[in-house]
Protein backbone atom coordinates (compact mmCIF):
# COMPACT_ATOMS: atom_id res chain seq x y z
CA UNK A 1 0.00 0.00 0.00
CA UNK A 2 2.34 2.88 -0.96
CA UNK A 3 0.37 5.77 -1.76
CA UNK A 4 -3.52 6.68 -0.47
CA UNK A 5 -5.84 9.74 0.00
CA UNK A 6 -4.80 11.25 2.84
CA UNK A 7 -8.39 11.14 4.38
CA UNK A 8 -7.84 7.25 4.29
CA UNK A 9 -4.55 7.54 5.46
CA UNK A 10 -6.09 9.78 8.71
CA UNK A 11 -9.32 7.28 8.84
CA UNK A 12 -6.75 4.51 9.62
CA UNK A 13 -4.78 6.21 12.39
CA UNK A 14 -7.84 7.43 14.41
CA UNK A 15 -10.03 4.44 13.81
CA UNK A 16 -7.39 1.39 14.81
CA UNK A 17 -5.22 2.90 17.02
CA UNK A 18 -4.88 -0.78 18.61
CA UNK A 19 -3.48 -1.83 15.00
CA UNK A 20 -1.55 0.85 14.30
CA UNK A 21 0.29 1.65 18.04
CA UNK A 22 2.18 5.05 18.28
CA UNK A 23 5.78 4.24 19.13
CA UNK A 24 8.30 6.74 20.18
CA UNK A 25 11.63 6.76 19.08
CA UNK A 26 14.01 6.03 21.60
CA UNK A 27 17.78 5.80 19.66
CA UNK A 28 19.43 6.42 16.30
CA UNK A 29 22.42 5.22 15.40
CA UNK A 30 24.25 5.84 11.60
CA UNK A 31 25.77 3.00 10.59
CA UNK A 32 26.87 4.70 7.49
CA UNK A 33 25.54 7.79 5.98
CA UNK A 34 22.95 6.09 4.74
CA UNK A 35 22.33 3.26 6.62
CA UNK A 36 20.35 4.55 10.12
CA UNK A 37 19.18 2.04 12.59
CA UNK A 38 16.19 3.25 14.74
CA UNK A 39 15.02 1.76 18.02
CA UNK A 40 11.01 2.31 19.02
CA UNK A 41 9.06 2.14 22.38
CA UNK A 42 5.49 1.53 22.54
CA UNK A 43 2.79 -0.62 23.01
CA UNK A 44 3.69 -4.20 21.55
CA UNK A 45 0.93 -6.10 23.30
CA UNK A 46 -1.01 -8.89 21.24
CA UNK A 47 1.75 -8.53 18.08
CA UNK A 48 3.43 -11.42 16.69
CA UNK A 49 6.82 -11.00 15.18
CA UNK A 50 8.11 -13.53 12.73
CA UNK A 51 11.96 -13.45 10.81
CA UNK A 52 10.96 -11.10 7.98
CA UNK A 53 7.58 -9.55 8.62
CA UNK A 54 7.69 -6.23 8.06
CA UNK A 55 5.83 -2.83 9.59
CA UNK A 56 3.85 -0.15 7.51
CA UNK A 57 5.03 3.34 8.41
CA UNK A 58 3.01 6.11 6.99
CA UNK A 59 6.20 8.71 5.92
CA UNK A 60 3.77 11.35 4.27
CA UNK A 61 0.34 12.57 3.87
CA UNK A 62 -0.54 10.09 1.16
CA UNK A 63 2.31 7.47 1.18
CA UNK A 64 3.38 4.38 3.13
CA UNK A 65 5.88 2.10 3.52
CA UNK A 66 7.19 -1.21 4.86
CA UNK A 67 10.14 -1.56 6.91
CA UNK A 68 11.56 -4.99 7.90
CA UNK A 69 11.85 -5.17 11.69
CA UNK A 70 15.00 -6.04 12.92
CA UNK A 71 14.43 -6.88 16.62
CA UNK A 72 11.82 -7.12 18.88
CA UNK A 73 10.91 -7.38 22.80
CA UNK A 74 6.54 -7.32 22.69
CA UNK A 75 6.91 -7.53 26.69
CA UNK A 76 9.05 -4.16 26.75
CA UNK A 77 7.71 -2.52 23.95
CA UNK A 78 10.72 -2.49 22.14
CA UNK A 79 10.94 -2.90 18.06
CA UNK A 80 14.05 -2.01 15.86
CA UNK A 81 14.38 -1.49 12.53
CA UNK A 82 17.41 -0.78 9.80
CA UNK A 83 16.45 2.06 7.01
CA UNK A 84 18.42 3.02 3.84
CA UNK A 85 18.56 6.31 3.43
CA UNK A 86 19.06 6.98 -0.71
CA UNK A 87 18.26 9.75 -2.78
CA UNK A 88 14.93 11.86 -1.77
CA UNK A 89 12.90 9.49 -1.83
CA UNK A 90 9.74 10.27 0.86
CA UNK A 91 10.64 7.08 2.51
CA UNK A 92 14.05 8.32 3.32
CA UNK A 93 13.41 12.00 3.59
CA UNK A 94 10.94 10.80 6.97
CA UNK A 95 13.37 8.18 8.13
CA UNK A 96 16.31 10.42 7.68
CA UNK A 97 14.36 13.66 9.92
CA UNK A 98 13.40 10.97 12.96
CA UNK A 99 15.14 12.23 15.84
CA UNK A 100 15.24 10.61 19.56
CA UNK A 101 11.56 11.99 20.73
CA UNK A 102 9.48 11.80 17.71
CA UNK A 103 6.75 9.72 17.58
CA UNK A 104 5.06 7.71 14.76
CA UNK A 105 2.43 4.81 14.35
CA UNK A 106 3.31 1.64 12.73
CA UNK A 107 1.11 -1.22 11.77
CA UNK A 108 1.18 -4.69 13.26
CA UNK A 109 3.62 -7.05 11.22
CA UNK A 110 3.03 -8.76 8.60
CA UNK A 111 4.23 -10.79 5.44
CA UNK A 112 4.58 -14.43 4.36
CA UNK A 113 6.47 -17.41 5.91
CA UNK A 114 10.38 -17.03 5.17
CA UNK A 115 12.32 -18.41 7.88
CA UNK A 116 12.43 -22.58 7.63
CA UNK A 117 13.48 -24.09 10.60
CA UNK A 118 13.04 -27.73 9.52
CA UNK A 119 15.51 -26.73 6.05
CA UNK A 120 19.09 -27.40 7.13
CA UNK A 121 20.78 -24.94 4.83
CA UNK A 122 19.70 -21.21 4.13
CA UNK A 123 20.66 -18.71 1.80
CA UNK A 124 19.86 -14.67 2.04
CA UNK A 125 20.61 -12.47 -0.83
CA UNK A 126 19.83 -8.55 -1.13
CA UNK A 127 20.95 -5.50 -1.07
CA UNK A 128 20.85 -2.33 1.27
CA UNK A 129 17.08 -2.66 1.92
CA UNK A 130 17.73 -6.66 3.02
CA UNK A 131 20.09 -5.78 5.70
CA UNK A 132 17.11 -5.62 8.50
CA UNK A 133 16.02 -8.91 6.94
CA UNK A 134 19.37 -10.38 7.50
CA UNK A 135 19.59 -9.21 11.04
CA UNK A 136 16.23 -10.80 11.34
CA UNK A 137 16.68 -14.27 10.62
CA UNK A 138 20.31 -14.55 12.36
CA UNK A 139 19.49 -15.09 15.86
CA UNK A 140 17.15 -18.56 14.59
CA UNK A 141 20.11 -19.19 11.98
CA UNK A 142 22.46 -19.60 15.03
CA UNK A 143 20.34 -20.93 17.84
CA UNK A 144 18.62 -23.77 15.55
CA UNK A 145 22.29 -24.50 14.18
CA UNK A 146 21.85 -24.49 10.46
CA UNK A 147 24.13 -23.87 7.49
CA UNK A 148 23.46 -20.06 6.02
CA UNK A 149 24.93 -17.97 4.02
CA UNK A 150 24.16 -14.52 3.13
CA UNK A 151 25.13 -12.29 -0.40
CA UNK A 152 24.90 -9.12 -0.63
CA UNK A 153 25.37 -6.87 -3.60
CA UNK A 154 26.17 -3.02 -1.92
CA UNK A 155 27.60 0.42 -3.04
CA UNK A 156 31.00 0.05 -2.42
CA UNK A 157 30.27 2.68 1.02
CA UNK A 158 28.59 0.03 2.64
CA UNK A 159 31.12 -2.87 2.00
CA UNK A 160 31.75 -2.80 5.55
CA UNK A 161 28.37 -2.16 7.16
CA UNK A 162 27.21 -6.47 7.47
CA UNK A 163 30.48 -6.73 9.96
CA UNK A 164 29.85 -3.92 11.73
CA UNK A 165 25.75 -5.40 12.23
CA UNK A 166 27.51 -8.39 13.30
CA UNK A 167 26.45 -10.56 10.67
CA UNK A 168 28.30 -13.72 10.08
CA UNK A 169 29.17 -16.08 6.62
CA UNK A 170 28.38 -13.68 4.30
CA UNK A 171 29.85 -12.37 1.15
CA UNK A 172 29.60 -9.24 -0.45
CA UNK A 173 29.29 -7.78 -4.09
CA UNK A 174 29.64 -4.40 -6.33
CA UNK A 175 25.90 -3.96 -7.33
CA UNK A 176 28.11 -3.26 -11.05
CA UNK A 177 28.98 -6.87 -10.88
CA UNK A 178 27.46 -10.45 -10.39
CA UNK A 179 23.65 -10.01 -9.84
CA UNK A 180 23.44 -8.26 -13.06
CA UNK A 181 24.83 -10.91 -14.95
CA UNK A 182 23.21 -14.62 -15.22
CA UNK A 183 26.31 -16.05 -16.52
CA UNK A 184 28.21 -15.01 -13.46
CA UNK A 185 25.21 -15.45 -11.29
CA UNK A 186 25.60 -19.30 -12.28
CA UNK A 187 29.39 -19.18 -11.51
CA UNK A 188 28.90 -18.71 -7.90
CA UNK A 189 30.89 -21.29 -5.38
CA UNK A 190 26.96 -22.59 -4.84
CA UNK A 191 26.24 -24.83 -7.82
CA UNK A 192 29.32 -26.29 -7.19
CA UNK A 193 28.38 -27.42 -3.91
CA UNK A 194 25.28 -30.13 -4.28
CA UNK A 195 24.84 -29.89 -0.87
CA UNK A 196 22.74 -26.48 -1.54
CA UNK A 197 20.91 -27.57 -4.21
CA UNK A 198 18.30 -28.47 -1.36
CA UNK A 199 18.50 -25.41 0.14
CA UNK A 200 15.84 -22.46 1.40
CA UNK A 201 16.87 -19.30 -0.83
CA UNK A 202 15.42 -15.96 0.70
CA UNK A 203 15.61 -13.28 -2.14
CA UNK A 204 14.95 -9.93 -1.58
CA UNK A 205 16.04 -6.07 -2.37
CA UNK A 206 16.41 -5.12 -5.78
CA UNK A 207 13.60 -6.45 -8.23
CA UNK A 208 15.96 -6.89 -10.95
CA UNK A 209 18.28 -8.56 -9.33
CA UNK A 210 15.97 -11.21 -7.86
CA UNK A 211 14.46 -11.91 -10.99
CA UNK A 212 18.29 -13.03 -12.36
CA UNK A 213 18.96 -15.01 -9.40
CA UNK A 214 15.83 -16.94 -9.36
CA UNK A 215 16.12 -17.44 -12.91
CA UNK A 216 19.28 -18.84 -12.42
CA UNK A 217 18.62 -21.07 -9.64
CA UNK A 218 15.50 -22.46 -11.51
CA UNK A 219 17.62 -23.06 -14.76
CA UNK A 220 20.06 -25.32 -12.14
CA UNK A 221 16.79 -27.28 -10.76
CA UNK A 222 17.54 -26.51 -7.71
CA UNK A 223 15.23 -28.62 -5.09
CA UNK A 224 14.60 -26.43 -2.37
CA UNK A 225 11.95 -23.70 -2.06
CA UNK A 226 12.99 -19.96 -3.21
CA UNK A 227 11.20 -16.62 -1.71
CA UNK A 228 11.16 -14.22 -3.85
CA UNK A 229 10.31 -10.38 -2.37
CA UNK A 230 11.36 -7.50 -4.55
CA UNK A 231 11.27 -4.47 -2.16
CA UNK A 232 12.53 -1.91 -5.24
CA UNK A 233 12.82 -1.59 -9.22
CA UNK A 234 14.33 1.40 -10.34
CA UNK A 235 11.49 3.37 -11.97
CA UNK A 236 8.89 2.94 -10.06
CA UNK A 237 7.76 4.55 -6.09
CA UNK A 238 6.83 2.28 -3.62
CA UNK A 239 6.73 -1.46 -4.22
Amino acid sequence: MPRVAKWLGDAMEALIPSKMPLMEVVETNYISPKIKRIRFQGNLSGMSFQPGYAVLIRVNETEFRNYTVVFNDVENGILEIIFYIHGQAPGSLFIDNLNVGDEIRISAPRGKKQYEPTIKQHLIFGDETSLGLACSFLPYLKKNQHQFQFYFELDESNFNVPQLLGLENYSVFSKNDIFINRQLINDLPIFNSPDWNTSHFVLTGNATSVQNFRHVLKSNSVKGRIFTKGYWLKGKAGL
